[in-house]
C-alpha cells in the first residue's frame, strides 16, 4: 500500500500480510512501514497504519499487529496512540 502526494510523489508505504495464528484466527502483520523523511510529523504513518487495518478489518482479520525497535522513540510515540503495547520482547534463533 502506497502513500502518495497531491504531485505524485510518493510519500510512504507500508507492506502488510494475512496469516491465521492457533489463538486468534486470521491475523494482518504490518511487515514494514516506511514514510519518506521529508513527509514525516504530517500523518502519513497514522494515515497508512488506518488504511491497512481497514483492510485487515475487510479481510475479517481478528488481530493486526507490528513489531518495532525499542530505540525507535518517534515511532513510538505514534504506535502507543494508534495502539496497544502488550509487553511481548522478541527473539531470533539463528538459523544458519
Amino acid at each position: 500500500m502506497a502513500a502518495v502526494g497531491a504531485d505524485g510523489r510518493l510519500l510512504g508505504l507500508a507492506h502488510y500480510l494475512f496469516h491465521t495464528s492457533v489463538w486468534t484466527g486470521s491475523s494482518c502483520y504490518l511487515q514494514d512501514l516506511f514514510v519518506d523523511p521529508d513527509a514525516r510529523g504530517q500523518g502519513v504513518a497514522a494515515d497508512l497504519i488506518e488504511a491497512v487495518a481497514e483492510r485487515a478489518a475487510a479481510q475479517g482479520a481478528t488481530r493486526y499487529y507490528w513489531l518495532t525497535q525499542a530505540h525507535n522513540a518517534r515511532a513510538r510515540a505514534l504506535y502507543d496512540r494508534v495502539a496497544q503495547h502488550r509487553g511481548f520482547v522478541r527473539y531470533d534463533y539463528p538459523l544458519g
